[in-house]
């Protein structure tokens, strides 16, 4: 995810801590399929996850919101971040969201989205009487979205969301052009139960070969992503990759955002739909830290080529990105959530580990998973005393879906429903075993 000029200056004040997104990918160190099936957790080291650092970190992020507070009327993105991922000082966060608000007008694009983040993760129902007349005088499509996504968040009833509507398709008569007001006008309009209901089978999805021959993660997760979601990982043979023990491999992956904004809107929720994997690395954040991560990629941001793994002198459309999906997937609105994005300049959005404190979460839904700046995350434990891998999922992950040799793939991510708990192998198994014996039957 690209970062604001803001929080990329908060981040240098830090020593080079990257606050939001995973940063720029030009050089780190790439990781091939033979590396990765011989590292082992005490291979990697994290120092900002040594109880040492992270003290040092959460002091400098409550400070910095102490000065934001005593120094009101200026930017508060960066402080407003530090709200959201310490998961503390919500007060502090209330004051400065509620005063900026009402000068949004004034702000940068970038501290208007830092406002709008903060109102729909933390403040929506406060917010909403602020936010709804800035529907008439805000001129750009990501931001007017924001906006009428902390009002929804807030006021989702029939009325509101009609009022909404007739903003926006008055205010951009071009909206079926602009993808980010195309999914907000999709949400003001949609019967979210029936559309769950009308979700296309399972079965049909974890079967279908994308492109035949490549591995593939599922990252099935709940609507809403409170909870936990669930990372599945299908061979290139067709087969899904078993544990030791003989299971099926899984492990638990967050696709939540601290903004908890939809997947169209940068640093959203990871959207829904079909990424290419285009091999592993190493980020620069040490928030992400060192353990491999892989890297993702949505249409646009990736070439067709890079989705087709082979040479393509075909463009980017709806109609070649639904010529990877199974036809009963193809006129599900929800799975082109990836497409939109990606259309909407959405980028790095990748399958990585943590270094982040799981405590600052406790009593959230989601906990002991730390939230991103939308990408999959699979939980990371590590020696407070120096900073030393101690267990890792995000390595288990990056070893089942390389283990076939290839570094090259496919991500899936669904919503299956929106039951208020973390999604478990027990309730997909019977799907899984299905697509299983259709794939081995073809």
């Amino acid at each position: 995810m690209k970062v604001e000029r803001a929080v990329r200056a908060f981040a240098a004040a830090l020593g080079g801590i990257l606050l939001a997104g995973c940063g720029s990918l030009v050089g780190e160190k790439r990781h091939s399929p033979a590396e990765i099936a011989v590292y082992q957790p005490a291979d990697f080291v994290a120092p900002i996850a040594s109880e040492t650092e992270r003290t040092r970190l959460h002091a400098e992020l409550r400070a910095r919101i102490a000065r934001a507070v005593a120094q009101s009327g200026e930017d508060p993105g960066d402080a407003l971040w530090a709200v959201k991922f310490l998961n503390q000082a919500e007060d502090a966060g209330r004051v400065l969201t509620l005063a900026a608000l009402p000068r949004l007008g004034e702000m940068s694009a970038p501290a208007q989205r830092a406002v709008l983040d903060a109102a729909h993760a933390l403040y929506a129902a406060e917010a909403a009487p602020l936010t709804l007349p800035l529907l008439q005088a805000i001129v750009t499509p990501r931001e007017f979205a924001m906006a009428a996504y902390v009002v929804l968040r807030a006021d989702p009833r029939p009325e509101t969301r009609a009022n909404i509507r007739s903003v926006l398709e008055t205010r951009f008569p071009a909206w079926r052009e602009e993808p980010r007001l195309i999914a907000l006008h999709h949400a003001l309009t949609r019967d979210a139960n029936a559309e769950r209901a009308a979700r296309p089978p399972l079965e049909d999805l974890l079967a279908a070969p994308f492109r035949p021959g490549w591995p593939v993660v599922f990252s099935l997760q709940r609507t809403g992503r409170e909870h936990f979601g669930l990372a599945l990982v299908r061979a290139g043979d067709g087969r899904f990759v078993r544990a030791a023990d003989g299971g099926v491999f899984h492990v638990p992956q967050l696709a939540r955002a601290l903004s908890n904004m939809p997947g169209t809107i940068t640093n959203g929720n990871t959207p829904q739909g079909l990424f290419s994997i285009v091999g592993a690395g190493t980020a620069t954040s040490t928030l992400i830290g060192p353990t491999p991560y892989l890297h993702s990629k949505v249409p646009v941001e990736a070439t067709v080529t890079e989705f087709e793994h082979a040479d393509s002198a075909a463009e980017w459309s709806e109609a070649v990105y639904e010529s990877f999906l199974p036809p009963s997937w193809r006129p599900y609105a929800p799975v082109k959530e990836a497409w939109l994005a990606g259309r909407a300049g959405r980028d790095e959005m990748l399958l990585h580990g943590t270094t982040i404190d799981p405590a600052l979460y406790q009593g959230r839904p989601w906990y002991p998973g730390t939230p991103s700046a939308g990408c999959l995350v699979a939980m990371e434990y590590w020696s407070p005393a120096d900073g030393r891998l101690m267990q890792s999922d995000q390595l288990s992950l990056a070893k089942a879906f390389t283990a076939g040799g290839l570094d090259r793939g496919y991500l899936m991510v669904v919503e299956l429903d929106d039951q208020r708990r973390p999604v478990s192998l027990e309730e997909v198994l019977p799907a899984l075993l299905a697509a299983e014996a259709r794939i081995a039957g073809r």
